[in-house]
């Protein structure tokens, strides 16, 4: 089971990765980066990213059918699994990482738009949340 380096290295390695990381979105913090940051900055890039993720983590709208009026998120994480932004020049998928313990940690790929595949990056980031093991 990877850890965050090698996670990393596993998302470069995707048709058009261009930088990923993995961050915790209660705090904006990088947990770890790789490659270049949409801003050329990863600590910008990962406090951007994580007001996103903590909207779409917190807000009712967003609640798995079964979570009741309350939604949000649950024990075993987040109702949200993943989110697409869809850019001129690129994607950007976050993808929200279940843990034993309680977190509040995704996975940040940025793919440029004319090499990247959206719909094999989504699969192959969620293996990778699967198998992440945060030490």
């Amino acid at each position: 089971m990877p850890g965050i380096d090698e996670c990393l290295l596993e998302a470069m390695a995707l048709p058009g990765a261009r930088g990923a990381a993995l961050v915790d979105w209660s705090s904006g913090l990088a947990l770890g980066t790789i490659g270049e940051s949409p801003v050329g900055d990863h600590e910008t890039t990962a406090a951007e990213t994580a007001e996103l993720a903590r909207a779409a983590a917190e807000y009712e709208s967003f609640a798995r059918a079964d979570a009741g009026p309350s939604g949000g998120a649950s024990p075993a994480g987040p109702a949200v699994e993943d989110l697409i932004v869809t850019t001129r020049g690129g994607f950007h998928l976050l993808r929200f990482v279940e843990t034993s313990f309680d977190s509040s940690v995704f996975l940040h790929v940025w793919l440029d738009r004319a090499d990247g595949n959206l719909a094999f990056a989504r699969i192959r980031l969620r293996a990778l949340a699967e198998g992440l093991v945060l030490r």
